[in-house]
């Protein structure tokens, strides 16, 4: 199969590359290698055509879609971001370049798409009023809560405590920041070209991905990459709210053989079929034992839990890999307690 991978010189998108090249694909790669996003240009095996362009540019993309088989795309701006003012840029990064891959695609007759998405698109996860009580989807977090340090949602009728679950893919999406909003965007735009061109798309959505070769020092990169850079530089990790939001950590690793299971997947399916699934670990773990495993790992400073918090961030996401195991035949196999442990020593990108 002839691969193009935009986004291919990105933290998941290099690991990916690799990997297609070990299970004998021909790869070609289409990056525009922004300093903000991964800083140095990665170094490919000379089998792997790297072209340097924006996904945003018709021209560039009709040059890298030429007999191209399928598309899994990466490219995109990623993170909470540092303040609204990023808005524009995430719009564009994500839902205009998305589409104008979408209507390259069409031109060039290329009908499989493996899309990058996120967890990010649910919201706050799925609760529960209490053992076997009814499903409750909180409203966002007011903010003079969070400032009192109440950071669990709560029941409004009793006040009581809220109980995670675990999302599935038809839990209603429910985006709570521009990032979320814009992969959200992905999502809708790949499922509207597939229903008018007969093409199949596989949703991706990761959840918090990590692993060597994650950008060091950068507000968009993940916890996991924040955590490691202060260690790196001798200083302790800074754990948001009280450190027990829940979250499911997945390696890269794991991750690019996700890729490569929802291409197979995208081969044999009915024309027309856009599908998401949950790339997870299908393991919880909360923010503070991220810190606390990455700290006693590198033999750094302990994680200070501050209290602070972000506006647009949600209290605990988790969900269930089932689908993709069904259907994709695929399952992580790194557990986060092992791989986080790698992780701690592993290198950074700068």
């Amino acid at each position: 199969m002839r691969l193009l991978v935009t986004g291919g010189g990105g933290f998941i998108g290099t690991r990916l590359v690799l990997e297609a090249l070990a299970r004998g694909h021909e790869v070609r790669v289409l990056d525009s290698f922004r300093a903000d996003v991964h800083g140095a240009v990665a170094a490919f095996p000379r089998a792997v055509e790297v072209l340097h362009g924006d996904v945003r540019d018709p021209e560039m993309l009709d040059r890298a879609l030429r007999q191209v088989d399928a598309v899994s795309h990466q490219a995109a701006k990623v993170g909470l971001g540092v303040d609204f003012a990023d808005a524009p840029d995430y719009v564009s990064s994500n839902v205009s370049a998305t589409a104008e891959l979408l209507a390259a695609m069409k031109r060039a007759g290329v009908a499989r798409l493996v899309l990058a998405s996120s967890m990010v698109v649910y919201g706050e996860g799925v609760y529960t009023a209490g053992p076997g009580g009814p499903p409750a989807r909180p409203a966002a977090r007011r903010v003079a809560d969070l400032e009192a340090g109440v950071f669990d949602p709560r029941d409004e009728e009793t006040g009581k405590v809220l109980v995670p679950g675990l999302v599935e893919e038809d839990t209603p999406a429910d985006p709570r920041n521009v990032y979320a909003t814009t992969k959200l965007a992905q999502e809708h735009l790949a499922a509207n070209w597939a229903r008018e061109t007969g093409g199949v798309v596989a949703a991706l959505r990761y959840h918090n991905v990590y692993g060597p070769g994650m950008p060091r020092n950068t507000p968009y990169a993940g916890v996991a990459s924040l955590f490691r850079s202060a260690l790196e530089r001798g200083e302790a990790p800074t754990v948001f709210e009280d450190g027990g939001q829940r979250r499911d950590f997945v390696h890269v690793d794991d991750v690019a053989a996700a890729n490569l299971a929802a291409l197979s997947w995208t081969g044999t399916c009915p024309p027309g079929t856009a599908r998401p699934f949950n790339v997870a670990s299908g393991h919880v773990v909360t923010i503070g034992e991220v810190a606390r495993i990455l700290s006693e790992a590198a033999k750094g400073s302990s994680p200070v839990v501050t209290g602070d918090f972000r506006r647009g961030d949600v209290r605990h996401i988790t969900a269930s890999p089932e689908r993709a195991r069904a259907e994709l035949g695929w399952s992580a196999l790194i557990h986060p307690a092992e791989g986080l442990r790698g992780f701690a020593t592993a290198p950074l990108r700068a």
